[in-house]
């Protein structure tokens, strides 16, 4: 068999070029040695992992100070990096005054916003004044509910800067999603959009924020911010306790913004688990190991360089709005999107990277594809040369799906399948900018991070599928989960399989270049027969035929076994009759395996998917299975569980 040529390989002048390569030159000359290529510097980050983060941090010019030890009682969990260094999160993200762009804003209905570097400084010390006042300091929460606009990255470096702990959704979640999360973290102070835009409506969220703000007693203030022109009425239903921001800004005057440096580990932000099977987990995530995590990821892994210009199409409640905020530590501008990606124009984000000129256009695998069943080609209606980076996260990017990018999107672009989640804001495998990238792959373990595919006896396998485990300590593992006494919920959802080992609850698969494929959560593979089969394995190819706009499968307990039951929903106007029955079945034999072909194959109007678009199997399985779901409020469409109830297909 002939060897897989990869699809884009990086010339020797752009290796070159990139951050990675000067920092393997900046290690090396530490290290007394010469890295050849990504797999040598990788090998050198996890068996020297002092030497390695702590040439990070001095590489990357991180402003605190790091102390003398870089990792103490080396476990999991437990260990300790840095920990004499102090530092704050903002002060690295703020490190420019000047009146160069900071950020650029594109809202749906046509608005937009400009802030240069010295504009953000000048909101932001409004905003750190302003919580003061209201007694916010080291400890105190506060959370927001907003769509990705510029208020909401200087809110959150406000916050930072005092020591305070940032949360964050977005303005499309329901009262009770709302409460679920921030009821857990009792904040301080609420931050909230008047309204916002989507797929052509305006929608006012007067009631929501009251009601939201009537059920967080912890509050003692809260600031609501304009986007739909109600913000005054928005603040007047809540009370005296409300405030709109142009009062604010009216009422403080801009200084330098002041730092609390802190503990490597001060608590920095809160992340949720998704919660379909009960309230969410609260994931306290610290300044530091965030920090460096997300300069290693931006600068080494996606090679983000100063005055880069730097999209990803994500929202407040999806950890890729951290990650991308984080961009400002790398000197980048950032491109912030809120709206619908199809409204007016299938094509809206694509005019928005030509127009801005990004360089690092971040995406989900879900929206490629959706660009590809559309017949979207920018590459022959849009000017991308800026574009060097594409970046694919939230669910398994198929084989076809890199086939598209580089025939219709790029010819000529570095295309990097990235996952890792909210457990630890940031990635275990992704890019790398110095090595090819074959089709369906991931090209590599990220700098530092032990990733290794284990089997169920826990040992380690080249080849096969299997858990995808980190066996070393890394920085951004959370700090802690919120009201976690002990850590039982922490130790239970990372290190009950494996002790000492992180196990992440991905189904994963070494290839022979080196890079790795995911084959969907492990929690949702199916298993007929006793045999393992990622659901990843079954969309790569459903999902290529032209009728089927998106597909979910589950494993239906059976007659004694597990069969594979798969539903699909159709683009407009097709049917699910017996020739495309046995269509799919046919791709799903020839380019998966006989066991991979489901036994039942069910039409659906609507597949439930979580706030950040993820489709939600385990959710579907339950109701399926006559099971309550716990926490339909963590879904973007909960009404679409309905349609999976008590189907006759099922019964036989």
């Amino acid at each position: 068999m002939t060897p897989a040529a990869p699809l884009w390989t990086p010339s020797p002048e752009r290796v070159a070029g990139t951050t990675l390569r000067r920092f393997m030159d900046f290690l090396g000359e530490r290290a007394g040695r010469r890295f050849a290529d990504y797999a040598d510097i990788h090998a050198f980050s996890i068996a020297e992992r002092e030497a390695f983060w702590s040439a990070l941090w001095d590489f990357c010019g991180v402003i605190g100070e790091k102390g003398e030890r870089i990792l103490v009682d080396d476990r999991m969990p437990g260990a300790k990096f840095f920990p004499d260094a102090r530092l704050n999160f903002a002060e690295n993200l703020l490190r420019r005054n000047d009146g160069s762009e900071a950020m650029v804003f594109a809202g749906e209905a046509g608005s937009s916003l400009r802030l240069t570097w010295a504009e953000l400084n000048a909101l932001v010390s409004r905003l750190q004044q302003w919580l003061a006042a209201q007694g916010v300091g080291v400890g105190d929460r506060v959370a927001a509910m907003m769509p990705n606009r510029p208020e909401t990255i200087a809110a959150m470096l406000a916050t930072a800067s005092l020591g305070a702990t940032w949360s964050s959704c977005s303005p499309d979640f329901g009262v009770q999603g709302v409460i679920d999360r921030f009821g857990q973290i009792e904040p301080k102070v609420f931050i909230a959009i008047d309204g916002y835009f989507y797929a052509g409506k305006r929608l006012d969220l007067t009631d929501k924020v009251r009601d939201v703000v009537a059920r967080l007693p912890s509050l003692a203030a809260v600031l609501v911010v304009p986007y739909v022109g109600i913000a005054d009425e928005v603040a007047a239903s809540v009370g005296d306790k409300a405030t709109a921001l142009p009062a604010l800004t009216a009422e403080y005057a801009a200084k330098p913004v002041t730092y609390e440096r802190l503990p490597f580990n001060h608590p920095l932000c809160i992340l949720f688990s998704s919660g379909t099977t009960g309230v969410p987990k609260c994931i306290v995530h610290g300044a530091g190991g965030t920090l460096l995590q997300h300069l290693k990821e931006h600068r080494l892994q996606c090679d983000v360089r100063a005055g880069d210009r730097f999209f990803y199409f994500t929202t407040c409640g999806w950890m890729m709005w951290n990650w991308l905020a984080s961009g400002l530590a790398s000197d980048a501008t950032l491109i912030l999107f809120d709206g619908s990606p199809f409204h007016p124009e299938p094509s809206v984000l694509f005019d928005l990277a030509e127009r801005e000129r990004i360089t690092l256009f971040g995406t989900s695998a879900k929206y490629i594809d959706a660009c590809k069943k559309a017949g979207l080609a920018p590459a022959r209606t849009h000017d991308l040369s800026s574009v060097r980076l594409i970046t694919s996260t939230g669910s398994p990017l198929a084989p076809e799906s890199f086939d598209y990018v580089y025939e219709a999107i790029k010819p000529d672009v570095h295309l990097a399948s990235i996952s890792g989640g909210t457990d630890i804001v940031s990635c275990f495998v992704g890019g790398s900018p110095i090595s090819p990238v074959y089709k369906g792959e991931i090209q590599a373990a990220g700098l530092g991070m032990a990733v290794e595919v284990w089997d169920e006896a826990g040992r380690p396998i080249s080849s096969g599928k299997g858990e995808l485990v980190c066996t070393r300590a890394f920085p951004c593992m959370p700090v802690m989960f919120w009201n976690d006494p002990g850590g039982k919920k922490y130790h239970a959802a990372y290190f009950e399989r494996f002790d000492g080992i992180w196990c992440h609850g991905d189904f994963a698969e070494w290839t022979e270049h080196g890079g790795i494929i995911i084959h969907g959560r492990s929690d949702a593979t199916l298993n007929p027969g006793g045999v393992r089969i990622g659901t990843a394995e079954i969309y790569a190819q459903v999902e290529r035929i032209p009728e089927v706009v998106e597909a979910l499968a589950i494993g239906q307990e059976w007659d004694n076994d597990v069969r594979v039951i798969l539903f699909v929903r159709l683009r407009e106007g097709a049917v699910l009759d017996e020739a495309l029955q046995d269509r799919i079945r046919r791709e799903v034999r020839s380019g998966a395996s006989p066991r991979h072909v489901p036994a039942r194959i069910v039409q659906v109007a609507d597949i439930p998917r979580t706030k950040s678009g993820k489709i939600t199997e385990l959710a579907v399985r339950d109701v399926v299975h006559g099971r309550e779901v716990k926490n339909k409020e963590a879904l973007a469409n909960p009404e679409a569980l309905d349609l999976y109830r008590d189907l006759p297909e099922l019964k036989k």
